[in-house]
């Protein structure tokens, strides 16, 4: 099964990225969480790994060779046999090659790419890669990746979600995170991947969380379950460290509860991840 995780800037996706993470692997899955955020730097901190991996970007030999790797065809850069790993039609994560794959646990994490430096371009080369990546990511019984999206929906303008087997949006206490929220079920719809529904995210009080759920339901926007605002999640943000186990960890549990429950869930599970065998 193949989760994406949307919302704004600063919503706290990478955080409930690694919450779910963390869950997925007590249950004894095998998790792969896949970072497309272009300029996210710390998830693999949040993960408690001490360096993050090697862009799949750098596989591929930079942007302007992206797309005739991904076709199986020789660039201006020449294309590695490593590189080539990237035109198969399926793609396992054990076809990485290892400084493409960093692993803790029964975690691993693949990154996309990066905006480095200014004047770069924009991120359209990562986002084709993410696409088709995933689009040829394989999964079998017993796995599931877990993809931290770029902030916002232009995501879902390249068709990355067409790849996405369930849409995860997080949603902190404002009316910006709100809307967004009611966008992005209905640009998952559109897209053809299920959408489990919305995590409250930094809910700093009983009475907020209420009222924002209202909010929610009156626009139809479904709901997943909430994670309160920690201090301790956010002094091991400040601090580069693993996220904490603790109360966020028992808060997430009800949210993989409800997607690993969910017919689709159940039924990607025991099956090979979505795009064939």
């Amino acid at each position: 099964m193949k989760i994406s995780v949307c919302g704004k800037g600063g919503s706290g996706k990478s955080t409930l990225v690694a919450l779910l993470a963390n869950e997925f692997q007590r249950r004894g899955l095998h998790v792969l969480v896949v970072d497309s955020d272009e300029s996210n730097a710390g998830l693999h901190e949040m993960l408690g790994l001490d360096r993050p991996p090697t862009p799949l970007m750098e596989l591929a030999g930079g942007r302007q060779n992206v797309r005739g790797v991904l076709r199986g065809r020789p660039t201006s850069g020449g294309t590695t046999h490593e590189a080539s790993v990237l035109a198969r039609s399926a793609i396992r994560p054990a076809d990485l090659p290892v400084d493409y794959v960093r692993t803790r646990e029964g975690i691993r994490l693949v990154a996309v790419g990066k905006i480095h430096q200014a004047l770069e371009g924009c991120a359209c080369p990562i986002g084709a890669l993410c696409r088709e990546f995933l689009k040829r990511l394989r999964l079998v019984a017993n796995e599931v990746a877990v993809v931290d999206m770029e902030a916002g929906i232009e995501h879902f303008g390249r068709g990355i979600e067409t790849s996405i087997d369930a849409v995860v949006g997080v949603v902190e206490p404002s009316l910006e995170s709100v809307r967004l929220a009611e966008k992005v079920q209905a640009l998952a719809s559109a897209s053809g991947a299920w959408f489990a529904g919305v995590v409250l995210n930094k809910v700093g009080s009983e009475s907020v969380a209420e009222h924002l759920s209202d909010v929610l339901r009156r626009r139809g926007v479904s709901l997943l379950g909430t994670v309160c605002f920690h201090p301790d999640l956010v002094d091991a943000g400040l601090d580069g460290r693993p996220v904490p186990t603790g109360p966020a960890a028992d808060e997430i549990r009800v949210v993989a509860d409800a997607i690993l429950a969910a017919p689709k869930a159940v039924g990607d599970l025991e099956a090979i991840g979505r795009g064939g065998a």
